[in-house]
This record gives C-alpha cells, structure tokens and sequence, in this order.
C-alpha cells in the first residue's frame, strides 16, 4: 500500500528550547526519516507564500519557507517505506494557523513539543539574533520589552521573545484541535541532564525501538559577542546584505556573508548569565502561563519562576 508523502512526526517547538539536538538525535535512529531542510515550515503557510514580514533578514529568510504543497511532499518522496517520518518546525506550536491546519491535513500525526524556560528561552533568543547580527539593541530587556512594537511593525515570529515562550497558552489552542495523546512535552532540561532518557521517551511515543541513540548533539549555541565597535560596525552591515539577500537564492548570502558573522563573533566568549533582578523583572510576563502549563500537562514547572538563570546548554552539558 502507498503511504502519503507527509509525516507521521512533528517537532514543533519552541524555539531555542532543544527542539534542534533532538532532531538531529532522532535522525541518527534506523528506524527514523527527517526532512532536509529541517525547518521547512510548511504549516505556517496556507498554500500560499508567507508573509512579507519587515524585521532584519526576515525577507531573506522566508525566501527558505516551502509553501507550495508538492514540494513538501517531494521532501519525503525517498523515505525508506518502514521509516517513521519527520520534520522539526519549532514556530507550529506558537502559531494557531498551524494548529488548525495540521489537524485538517494530518488527523494521525504525533507532535512533540519541547519547552524550556521561558525567561532563559527569550534569553536565548535575543542573543541567537544578537550574535548573528540581526538585532540591533544590544540590551536584552529592552529588546524584550520591544515586541509589540516589532510585531505591529511587520516583523517575524522568532523577534517575539515573549510570545513564543506562552507555551500553557499555546498548548491549551493546539488541544482544542489535536488530541491530547497526540502530544507529547518534553522539558529542555531532560534533553540536557538526561539526554539518553529523553531520546527513549520520544521513541516510546513514536512507536519505534528505544536504546538505538546513545548521544544527543550539542544544542545550537553561539559565541558571544560583547557591545563593542563590532557590533556597531558590522551589525549594520550584516543587516543590510540580509535585506539584499531576498533579491538572491538563500544560500548565495548565506556563503557571502559567512565571513562577516565569524569576524562579528570571533572571540569566543561564554555568554553573560541572567542576573537575579532581571529575571525577576520579567516574571509577571509568565507567571500565569507557567501556571497554565502545570495545570495542562500534569507536570511541575514551578522551578521556572525561580530567579535562577539555568545556563546555557554547553554550560549544563558541562556541568557548569
């Protein structure tokens, strides 16, 4: 029998939160398929291009979405006919388009979302598009406290650092449409304290062998880079070659500007740790929703409204 060209799995989120390692630990596994690019994003669209969203390097990047429904098919076209098939768009779990359409498209698809805290998540996220040259305000809670203003501005998903770390709202959507069964949450810290029991519950749950994949690759981290005349000088210049990036394919900016962004981050640096008094600052934005989450999933997430900044993944791989 003719299995359709889509997936039995979705990784859907969130972003910054581990979503990447497991993936890449997933794919090591026999039984399973996942999808070259990784992130095609395909359930964000509607059949339709995305939107023209106006942040630093969006233009550029959504020339990378896959919106036309062949293509997506054509990305698990060679799948082995047993495999378990994946792909890992970490913005589905934020985005309630995708919900919905999931739903309608893939009634016995399996979701896996990985969540992490949110405080640390946003952290992380700010200095993905800090060290990559994109976002141009060098204080992470300034940049926070922006998101509305960037959102009614036009710009993409991954600027709402807030937003996409609401995840006891996003869940609560994603349930009214897809089985709770369906879903599974995974915590970013087991992924990084035990990532061998991770990977085995992930299996579980997606019907295949347990105690194939020994490790779990690190995380995709950045050095960080420090305010200072390298970000004053080549932060503006990375943003404007990602804006005339949209006007060329994908991957002729992304070699063009390779150099510049090993320049902006040469250094190496272990990036600063939350102080106590910011993380207590940006609480109150998700309190409630840490709340909702326990109340979901049945699990313990007290530990997030702690003042406590958990580290990166390379420092609690390290035990640092």
């Amino acid at each position: 029998m003719t299995r359709a060209a889509q997936p039995d799995f979705l990784i859907v989120g969130a972003p910054k939160a581990g979503t990447t390692a497991l993936h890449a630990a997933l794919s090591q596994h026999p039984e399973v398929f996942v999808t070259s690019p990784k992130e095609p994003k395909y359930w964000l669209c509607d059949d339709a291009p995305p939107p023209a969203w106006r942040g630093p390097g969006d233009a550029h990047s959504q020339r990378e979405w896959i919106w036309r429904r062949d293509e997506y098919a054509a990305l698990f076209a060679h799948a082995p006919r047993r495999a378990v098939r994946g792909e890992s768009t970490p913005f589905y779990l934020w985005s309630r388009g995708a919900h919905r359409r999931i739903a309608e498209y893939l009634p016995a698809v399996r979701l896996i979302a990985v969540v992490r805290d949110p405080i640390d998540r946003a952290y992380s996220n700010w200095m993905h598009l800090w060290c990559d040259g994109l976002e141009p305000v060098a204080d992470f809670e300034t940049a926070f406290r922006l998101q509305d203003e960037r959102v009614e501005a036009g710009w993409a998903p991954f600027w709402r650092y807030r937003d996409l770390g609401r995840y006891g709202e996003q869940l609560a959507h994603l349930q009214r449409h897809v089985d709770p069964e369906r879903v599974l949450v995974l915590r970013y810290r087991d992924i990084v304290d035990d990532p061998r029991a991770a990977v085995d519950r992930a299996c579980r749950f997606l019907g295949i062998t347990p105690g194939t994949v020994a490790t779990i690759p690190q995380d995709n981290s950045r050095s960080y880079v420090p305010p200072g005349w390298r970000p004053t000088v080549l932060g503006p210049v990375v943003r404007a070659g990602a804006w005339a990036g949209q006007f060329a394919p994908p991957d002729v900016w992304r070699r063009a500007s390779a150099p510049l962004v090993t320049r902006l981050r040469s250094g190496d640096l272990r990036r600063p740790r939350l102080e106590p008094e910011q993380r207590e600052r940006l609480l109150p934005a998700f309190a409630d929703d840490v709340h909702l989450l326990s109340s979901l999933t049945g699990q313990d997430f007290s530990d997030w409204l702690s003042t406590e900044d958990k580290g990166s993944f390379e420092e609690r791989a390290k035990g640092a």
